[in-house]
This record gives structure tokens, C-alpha cells and sequence, in this order.
């Protein structure tokens, strides 16, 4: 029988904060399909998964102001008024780790993130701060799912994977996990997730 896992390990960006550049991107654009337009083909998600690896968001920003110089202003606010693509804690996913915490189950937490923008991540939401242990893509220049980014986690603080419970709201990072011997939950909310907790064992 599989022991029973006893230590968890959380995604942040639409698990334990909301995260969507449409949040901010709906103040500048009157039109939705303007939006997406510009979404889809000047600050797309691979251009933002680059930050995520590690380019810093000077570099991110030129390089796109470069090729789009008539979206400037909308391509220079992902940077200056990054923290509006936040609206804030997923209160439910917020409450489940405060309750586990007081209960001193382990917790850790590997990211996707810019490492610019984790820094002031953690100054807005003080509970980024306080996991035993983090792993950053844009610090490491790793990203999920690579097994190479679990494998840094389990190494770093001495953990065994079949300890550990990842929850992530991505299919392919919950599969990333489950690849290096994790277990391995898919967030589509904190009702869903309380529930697979306790089926684990967790006093949830």
C-alpha cells in the first residue's frame, strides 16, 4: 500500500491569487475583441512564459515595443501595472492553507512567475512568504512541467515525492508532478480541493 502523503506542495497563480492580464487589460481596451486581438499577438502567453523563465521584464517589454511600436502604452502597462493583472487571494484556497498550517502540515510551493514580480507578489499577499520552501521558474529559469523543476523542490529540502501532494490548476503541471512520483491534484476550486485533500488523508 502507498504511504499516505503528508506534505503539500502548491501552485500560486490562479490557486492561491487570481491572476489574468484581462483584468487590467479590460481598463485599456473598449473593445473585447481589441483585447483579445492584442492578447493573442503582441503580449501573448508565450511572450509572458518568457519572464516566467527568467528575461527580465525591461528586456520583455523593448523587444515587443520593438515589433508592436503602436501598442507601446498597452505593452509597457503588463509591466508598470503588473499588479492589476491580480485581483486578488482565492479566499477559499487561502483559508484551506491557513487551516493546514495551524495544523503544521508541511507546505512548499513551486511557481510559474516572473522573479520581478514574485518579489512584489509577496509583498501584497504575505502568505507567499511563509512556506517552508519556494521554487521560482524565473530564479531557477526552469519551468513546470520540466521534471527538472519538482526534482529541484524534493532536492533542495530533502523531501521524497511520494510525500508530497502538488496542486496546480494546470493539467499538464499536475501531470509534470505525477511523472516524478507525486501526487498530484487538479485545482478547479477550493470546495474541489478541500474534498481530494481529505480522500488523501488531510484533515482538511
Amino acid at each position: 500500500m502507498a504511504r499516505q502523503p503528508q506534505t503539500l506542495v502548491f501552485d500560486i497563480g490562479n490557486v492561491l491569487i487570481a491572476w489574468d492580464p484581462r483584468f487590467l487589460y479590460r481598463k485599456i481596451f473598449a473593445d473585447e475583441a481589441e483585447m483579445e486581438w492584442f492578447l493573442g499577438h503582441v503580449c501573448t502567453s508565450a511572450w509572458n512564459l518568457e519572464q516566467d523563465c527568467g528575461r527580465t521584464f525591461a528586456d520583455a517589454v523593448a523587444e515587443r515595443i520593438a515589433l508592436f511600436p503602436d501598442h507601446e502604452v498597452a505593452i509597457r502597462a503588463f509591466d508598470e501595472r503588473w499588479e492589476e493583472t491580480v485581483s486578488g487571494p482565492i479566499s477559499g484556497t487561502v483559508d484551506l492553507l491557513a487551516r493546514m498550517r495551524a495544523q503544521g502540515i508541511a507546505d512548499y510551493a513551486i511557481t510559474n512567475f516572473s522573479h520581478e514580480k514574485f518579489a512584489i507578489a509577496k509583498t501584497r499577499f504575505p502568505f507567499l512568504a511563509e512556506f517552508r520552501g519556494t521554487i521560482v521558474s524565473g530564479e531557477e529559469k526552469l519551468l513546470k512541467p520540466e521534471p527538472e523543476i519538482y526534482r529541484l523542490l524534493l532536492h533542495r529540502y530533502g523531501l521524497e515525492a511520494a510525500d508530497c501532494v502538488f496542486i496546480d490548476d494546470s493539467i499538464a503541471n499536475v501531470q509534470g508532478a505525477h511523472a516524478v512520483g507525486m501526487h498530484a491534484v487538479h485545482f478547479t476550486g477550493p470546495d474541489q480541493l478541500t474534498t481530494d485533500l481529505r480522500k488523501l488523508g488531510f484533515p482538511a
